[in-house]
């Protein structure tokens, strides 16, 4: 009994933690406030965390395992998917993580704040997630580029960012998004047509991409 006590405590820790840490910062938020909104003592964050920064650490592991394990970035493509397949695939799970309404509504928000105000818990972030993705988007631009193309090059590099780039620019503004396109929905429909869009418009870029061996005139 007392396993199921400390088990939900330490949930609705995460739960508060992810709500205030997203909206106001690691810096600016603060154990108490946390606690108050979770309706555990201060101690609870000690015995389950080991202090502000681990609560923190705790929480964005979590936003990214429960992200992944809910719309993985290959969204169960078989092994013979093409790399235009498997390049949608990516867009519409990395969308659908930042803009997914439900219980994590606040990861994406939480992860962007993260990335505007570094924390000591960004390399490991980076090192066990980020990194990986990156490496596997970039195999896959590599594979559409063809012509060679290797996932290290620093043209594939670029190619990856900007696929990238239009994902965040889109959950970055979409407050303005919103008021400039009224129609646009940030609903499972909507983000599905907004990832085919994204997608379309990265395939048709990479594959009108200048060979390396060619000059600008």
């Amino acid at each position: 009994m007392q396993q199921v006590e400390l088990t939900d405590t330490k949930r609705r820790l995460m739960d508060a933690a992810g709500e205030i840490f997203s909206e106001k910062g690691f810096k600016a938020a603060t154990v108490r406030e946390i606690c108050r909104h979770a309706n555990a003592n201060v101690a609870a964050v000690h015995y389950h965390f080991g202090d502000k920064a681990g609560l923190y650490k705790s929480l964005l592991v979590e936003a990214f395992e429960a992200g992944l394990k809910r719309y993985p970035p290959h969204m169960n493509l078989g092994p013979e998917a093409s790399g235009e397949q498997r390049l949608y695939a990516f867009i519409h799970s990395f969308l659908l993580r930042m803009l997914g309404g439900e219980r994590f509504a606040w990861c994406g928000k939480l992860m962007a704040r993260e990335l505007q105000e570094p924390t000591e818990a960004l390399d490991h972030i980076v090192e066990r997630y980020i990194r990986p993705l990156s490496e596997q988007l970039r195999s896959i631009v590599a594979e559409v580029l063809g012509n060679g193309a290797q996932p290290d090059d620093q043209r594939t590099q670029y190619c990856a960012m900007s696929v990238v780039g239009q994902c965040q620019y889109v959950f970055r503004s979409r407050s303005v998004i919103g008021r400039l396109i009224p129609s646009m929905r940030f609903d499972e429909a909507g983000i599905a047509t907004l990832a085919q869009h994204i997608a379309d418009f990265s395939l048709s870029a990479l594959k009108n991409m200048p060979k390396p061996d060619e000059t600008r005139s």
